[in-house]
């Protein structure tokens, strides 16, 4: 039989998982102050070190927020929180691995699809009027190469919140912030800025006639689309 040490674990992680018990089983809701340094001390006989380290950790990992001069506090989980937990790896994910770039891109086409026929199904006057607007304004842009992507952002995410669930559009955000070297890439495109506006154009039209699976096949053309160009771009500048 193999050898299988029990590795030894540092203090400051039993604080934690105590801690995070203590949170998992509501002993302290969100929105509440965690006790104090000093009582935490106490409570479970370790240094300071040990106590801070363990609430560092929970900060990090956006379970408390910690204000200077005051005990910590159990966050509030709200989409944007947890996604802004996951934004940090994905970043550094797409840098170091550039392959990854193919999956989060697979990713896309996925949900947006899907949240486009959603839109199609859900949406309401209010929320086509503000995706008219949304682009109405893409199209004014079409001279200004940054002002043109983040245009474009808008318009997606607007899908995304006409889908109804509040969830969607923090994802959208956050995913085409992860993109956006990719985005501008295609809008330097010659041509490109047209081609997406009229894509845009057919989106906008299947949704406002409510029929969800022309929304659906018209995003994925559009993002399908999007793809090979950013593919003939990377073998073009690889070449």
């Amino acid at each position: 039989m193999s050898a299988e040490p029990i590795p030894r674990r540092k203090l400051y992680q039993e604080v934690l998982d105590r801690l995070m018990e203590r949170i998992r089983n509501g002993e302290i809701p969100a929105g509440e102050q965690l006790p104090s340094e000093r009582e935490l001390m106490d409570h479970y006989g370790v240094g300071r070190p040990a106590v801070r380290e363990a609430l560092q950790t929970l900060e990090r990992s956006g379970i408390v927020t910690i204000t200077h001069g005051e005990r910590a506090r159990v966050a509030l989980p709200t989409a944007e929180s947890l996604v802004a937990q996951v934004t940090r790896g994905a970043e550094l994910l797409l840098r170091m691995d550039p392959s990854s770039l193919e999956h989060l891109k697979e990713v896309r086409v996925f949900l947006e699809t899907g949240m486009a026929r959603m839109a199609a199904e859900r949406c309401d006057a209010a929320g086509l009027a503000l995706l008219r607007a949304r682009l109405d304004e893409h199209h004014r842009q079409t001279d200004r190469p940054q002002h043109f992507v983040a245009a474009d952002l808008g318009f997606h995410t607007q899908i995304a919140a006409m889908s109804g669930n509040p969830i969607f559009p923090v994802i959208i955000d956050a995913m085409l912030r992860w993109l956006a070297a990719y985005y501008q890439s295609l809008v330097r495109a010659p041509g490109a800025e047209a081609l997406t506006l009229a894509e845009h154009e057919r989106i906008y039209d299947a949704i406002a006639a409510r029929d969800a699976k022309g929304a659906e096949r018209a995003m994925r053309e559009h993002l399908m689309r999007a793809n090979e160009l950013y593919r003939r771009l990377e073998e073009g500048t690889h070449a």
